[in-house]
């Protein structure tokens, strides 16, 4: 059980930083509409991903944490990969490292 609360606290973790990153870009374009339409959208889809990750800690299902853990492995992955592309060190090894520690600890809850 321990794994379980491990994987639904770094899934937590890795939901509410990308939702406070969210917040910040928003916060950041609030002048310049076409940018800022496109921050509220990264917003919305931020503010539920926080919230569904809260779901494991209430329900205490397995199910709920391996689809919510896994869809926050893949988006980390990806914001991993779009700090690559925007060649920022600090955006691809932030969710890089915060990805793969989430994986780690969905493997580790799998396996148990």
């Amino acid at each position: 059980m321990t794994a379980f609360w491990i994987c639904a606290g770094v899934t937590a973790a890795s939901a509410f930083v990308s939702l406070g990153f969210s917040v910040a870009a928003v916060l950041s374009v609030r002048h310049q509409a076409r940018m800022n339409a496109n921050a509220l959208y990264v917003l919305s889809r931020s503010v539920a991903l926080a919230a569904v990750s809260l779901v494991p800690l209430i329900s205490q299902t397995r199910s709920s944490l391996l689809t919510i853990a896994l869809a926050m492995v893949i988006v980390q992955a990806l914001d991993a990969v779009v700090g690559g592309t925007i060649r920022d060190r600090t955006k691809t090894f932030g969710p890089a490292s915060l990805g793969a520690l989430n994986l780690v600890a969905l493997v580790w809850f799998l396996v148990s």
